[in-house]
């Protein structure tokens, strides 16, 4: 009895930290993503002559990151 209550906890556990160790995998891909491919795709951009479409993408990518820092502040 001991034995089944102990492996139910064990299984809880792992949930948990399986669960713990997706969210921060991925707040950190978001923060490489935002921070390494953001722009890198930017200059690429710019360099081979699409300069509207990157000040395009750079304005709305501000105004909605400006939105959803309001917004959870």
């Amino acid at each position: 009895m001991i034995t089944l209550f102990f492996v139910i906890l064990m299984f809880i556990v792992i949930g948990k930290l399986l669960h713990l160790a997706i969210k921060l995998a991925w707040g950190m891909t978001k923060i490489v993503c935002a921070v390494v491919f953001f722009p890198i795709i930017l200059i690429g951009l710019a360099i081979a002559g699409f300069i509207y479409l990157a000040i395009l993408i750079l304005i709305v990518v501000g105004i909605l990151s400006l939105f959803t820092g309001l917004i959870f502040g």
